[in-house]
């Protein structure tokens, strides 16, 4: 697992309680270094350096403590510390969610644009949906830890098929006061994920369930090129 782990990083939630305060921003992005490689000290400097000018800071940033700088940067910051070992695939778990939002847009393109130029693969972790349709090329739904559905980003948002997907769709504000959309409105609450139940864990709040949804775990089934679905329905 070792040698598999220097390809794969994270960008954690909360760039605020994710970055060490007692170190300085050289030590933290580092880090994955002196874990994984075996490198001088100069050369452990050089590559920090070219991490964050690859996240838009810059190299003098780097004798700076997590307190000196703003959310956004704290997040570049991760994003350097998870980058530094060039890795090939990234878990970034909500790394926008707790940006404000003009800060968010300008994390999500320097996102999108290292992942052209390093070939990352990401997999991008987040409730907002506007994000997720601009980031992501393949969306999976998960319903109480289980992925309902998986389809390319345009044909999810397009025809989304289970009725969980609908409904989560359908609460997406519509930026145009002049048009409406129609809201499907899911009774009860969610189920406890440590007590789920039977069968489809969504047949007590599906406005479509039928006998079989509340005993037999429905399979995924492919019901167009690429697009998968989890329900007794299809």
């Amino acid at each position: 697992m070792r040698s598999l782990r220097r390809s794969m990083q994270i960008v954690f939630q909360d760039p605020f309680s994710s970055l060490n305060p007692r170190l300085t921003v050289e030590r933290i992005v580092e880090e994955p270094l002196l874990a994984h490689e075996k490198a001088t000290r100069q050369e452990r400097s050089e590559k920090v350096a070219e991490a964050l000018t690859m996240v838009g800071l810059l190299p003098e940033h780097r004798k700076r403590f997590p307190h000196e700088f703003s959310g956004g940067q704290r997040q570049r910051i991760g994003i350097a510390r998870a980058l530094v070992l060039h890795p090939q695939f990234v878990v970034a778990d909500e790394p926008v969610s707790a940006l404000d939002v003009s800060v968010q847009a300008q994390v999500l393109n320097l996102l999108v644009r290292l992942q052209r130029q390093l070939n990352l693969s990401y997999l991008f972790i987040s409730h907002d949906l506007g994000v997720i349709r601009y980031i992501s090329h393949r969306v999976a739904v998960m319903y109480l830890g289980r992925i309902v559905e998986l389809a390319p980003v345009e044909r999810l948002y397009a025809e989304p098929h289970h009725p969980y997907t609908q409904a989560l769709l359908s609460a997406v504000p519509v930026p145009n006061p002049r048009r409406s959309r129609d809201r499907i409105i899911l009774k009860g609450d969610v189920p406890s994920p440590i007590d789920p139940p039977s069968g489809c864990h969504f047949h007590p709040r599906c406005p479509r369930r039928l006998a079989v949804c509340d005993q037999d775990v429905p399979d995924n089934r492919e019901v167009a090129a690429g697009h998968w679905v989890a329900c007794h329905l299809y």
